[in-house]
C-alpha cells in the first residue's frame, strides 16, 4: 500500500471517527470484487468476507440497541424495526454521508458504470466497514460506531414509526424466513394515461400472494409489499 493510499484511508478513518490499529482492514473493506478480479496479484482479497461478517455484527448490535431503546416492544416489533434499519437503502445512505464511494477500489467496468454511487456497492461496503471495525477493535468498538451512525435513523423511527420502504423490509423478511426473494408482476392497469392506476401482485413462492394498488408501479409494489408483510405476521 503506497503512502497516497494510506493518507486516503486515514482521511476516511477521520470521517468515520474510528482509528484503525490495522488500516489494511479498512482497505480490504473498500476493495470491490471487480477490482480484485482485475488485480490478481493483490496482496488481499475483496470485501465480500468482511461484508458477510459485518452483516452479522450489524444485526447483533442493532438488536442490542433496539432492545434498550424500545423496552416495551415485542419480538415481532423489534424484528420489523431492525429490518427497516439494516437493509440496503439506509446502509447506502450512511455510506454516502461518510463519502465512502470516493475511497472505493473498483474495476474499470464498475467505475465506468457509476459504481461509486450504486446502492448495492455502497451498502455492501458499509457492512464490510463494520466487519473491519469489529475485527480491529472488537464488539464494543463496532457497537459504538453503529450507535453513532444509526442514531438519527433510530430517532426518526421514534418520531414517525412508519415503514417507508416496505419492499426492502419484505425482501429482508422473506430471505430470512424462507430463503426466497419476493416477485412482483403487473396484473392490471386502468384509467387514462395521465391518471393511471396500477394493480401489482407480490408473491413469495407458493407461500403468500397479495395485490397492491397505486398511481405508479413503485407505489403499487410498495402497497403489495405492505399487505404481504401484514399477512406474514399471521403465519
Amino acid at each position: 500500500m503506497d503512502e497516497e493510499r494510506i493518507d486516503s484511508l486515514k482521511e476516511l478513518s477521520e470521517i468515520l471517527s474510528y482509528t484503525f490499529s490495522d488500516i489494511t482492514l479498512l482497505d480490504i473493506s473498500l476493495t470491490h470484487s471487480s477490482y480484485a478480479n482485475e488485480n490478481p496479484d493483490l496482496a488481499w482479497e475483496d470485501n465480500e468476507r468482511l461484508e458477510f461478517l459485518g452483516d452479522a455484527v450489524l444485526q447483533l448490535c442493532m438488536s442490542d440497541i433496539l432492545m434498550k431503546r424500545f423496552p416495551d416492544y415485542t419480538e415481532g416489533q423489534l424484528s420489523k424495526v431492525r429490518a427497516a434499519m439494516v437493509n440496503e437503502q439506509p446502509l447506502a445512505g450512511l455510506a454516502r454521508e461518510y463519502r465512502v464511494g470516493g475511497f472505493m477500489l473498483l474495476g474499470r467496468g464498475e467505475e465506468n458504470s457509476g459504481g461509486r454511487d450504486k446502492d448495492s456497492i455502497l451498502g455492501d461496503a458499509g457492512e464490510a466497514i463494520i466487519g473491519a471495525i469489529y475485527l480491529d477493535g472488537g464488539y464494543e468498538s463496532a457497537l459504538r460506531f453503529i450507535e453513532t451512525a444509526f442514531q438519527s435513523l433510530v430517532d426518526e423511527w421514534v418520531e414517525s414509526p412508519i415503514y417507508l420502504d416496505y419492499k426492502s423490509l419484505l425482501q429482508e423478511t422473506s430471505q430470512g424466513r424462507f430463503r426466497l426473494v419476493p416477485q412482483y408482476r403487473i396484473i392490471g392497469a386502468s384509467g387514462p394515461d395521465h391518471d393511471k392506476t396500477f394493480d401489482i401482485e407480490a408473491s413469495i413462492g407458493d407461500i403468500i400472494s397479495t395485490t397492491g394498488t397505486g398511481k405508479n408501479k413503485k407505489e403499487a409494489e410498495q402497497d403489495a409489499a405492505r399487505k404481504a408483510l401484514q399477512k406474514l405476521e399471521s403465519i
